[in-house]
């Protein structure tokens, strides 16, 4: 296991080994988008069991449509800036490093307390229905396509709340560009029928991401940590490809490497297979192929001899870990002692909110 235990330079700051804790959506804020204590003792024991940076589940950056989930902590405004300073010093203290993830739901919103309206880039309904354990029901329903105005308040919100991760003290940001939100929404070409500068060309539909990583990096400066994540997959339609295979991840993964971005974070079902067909390159393989950045790869890799060849084969640089991680918050610290992992139980997700609080607090303290 020794390239899982070998630090790495991610910009400016040194991480301790190769152990990321993967942004997780766990509804757990106020109705305000406050982060709560329970939120800190749950950043606290990942930093505390080994995991050399955590990246926060996804947080919403405005108060106009970018909310995704009820209870989904916020970067919108003073309160939440001065609600999350604490637990940034908490992760830090512990020699972490925590990046914020930066997230606009689109189309793809269960829940937000400041609108029932949704946009997207076309009013394309996303596929699938919503996920009942984050508190949706049913179809997804019908949104508002974007004017020209609302693109250009989504690029000054992600500006806005990149700036107030660096207030709250984190160590850098990352813009949420998959799972079917609202950035992955205009890569997407069933979602995104546009006719004009955002819409038909991959050239265009890759817009929006360039201009927004070229705002925040000039709003952030260059001492910030900047990365985004992408994927094929969507919580709406796990079983997305990009149509033009291999040769689309080219041109997406050497568009994005040419940006001032310090790393990519790709996630998929299994990080270990073809991500475009048989016999072809893995989503990790071809971002680190194409884009020459630091490399984050997600996607079913607990276990650890699996991420080490993986590792050690040269097709990504970090692991981060998930459902893993929620069932071993102290696994890297369990693999360096050669200790057992604990297996994820789903069930604990399924409970009512009101419990998921509880029982996540009472799970951290007890480990």
């Amino acid at each position: 296991m020794s390239t899982l235990f070998q630090p790495f330079q991610l910009k400016n700051r040194k991480l301790y080994n190769r152990f990321v804790v993967a942004p997780m959506t766990r509804i757990s804020a106020e109705t305000n988008g406050v982060p709560t204590e329970a939120m800190q003792q749950y950043y606290d024991r990942f930093a505390r069991g080994g995991f050399s940076a955590v990246i926060t589940e996804g947080i919403y950056i405005d108060e106009r449509y970018s909310q995704g989930y009820y209870h989904q902590p916020g970067l919108a405004k003073d309160q939440h800036v001065a609600a999350w300073s604490p637990i940034v010093q908490t992760v830090q203290a512990h020699g972490s490093v925590i990046i914020a993830q930066l997230m606009h739901a689109g189309g793809q919103s269960q829940g937000n307390m400041h609108t029932d309206e949704r946009i997207s880039p076309s009013g394309i309904a996303p596929k699938g229905e919503q996920l009942e354990f984050y508190g949706g029901k049913g179809p997804f329903p019908a949104s508002r396509s974007l004017s020209y105005k609302d693109i250009a308040q989504v690029q000054e919100a992600f500006v806005d709340s990149a700036q107030r991760a660096k207030q709250a003290g984190f160590d850098g940001v990352e813009i949420h560009g998959a799972n079917g939100y609202l950035l992955d929404e205009f890569l997407t070409e069933y979602m995104n029928q546009r006719q004009d500068d955002y819409g038909g060309s991959l050239d265009n539909r890759l817009r929006l991401f360039l201009e927004t990583i070229r705002a925040v990096r000039q709003a952030v400066g260059d001492d910030f940590i900047v990365g985004i994540r992408m994927s094929q997959i969507k919580v709406s339609d796990p079983d997305y490809k990009w149509s033009g295979g291999e040769n689309d991840a080219q041109y997406i993964f050497e568009q994005l490497g040419a940006t001032s971005l310090d790393y990519i974070h790709v996630t998929d079902s299994d990080a270990t297979q073809s991500a475009f067909g048989e016999r072809t390159r893995t989503l990790a393989q071809a971002a680190k192929t194409f884009s020459q950045l630091p490399i984050i790869v997600n996607g079913g890799l607990g276990d650890a001899e699996q991420a080490q060849a993986l590792l050690a084969a040269g097709d990504a640089d970090v692991v981060a870990l998930g459902t893993s991680a929620l069932a071993n918050p102290d696994l890297p610290n369990k693999i360096a002692h050669g200790k057992s992992l604990v297996a994820f139980d789903f069930a604990a997700t399924l409970l009512p909110q009101a419990e998921i609080k509880h029982h996540e607090l009472q799970m951290t303290l007890s480990e």
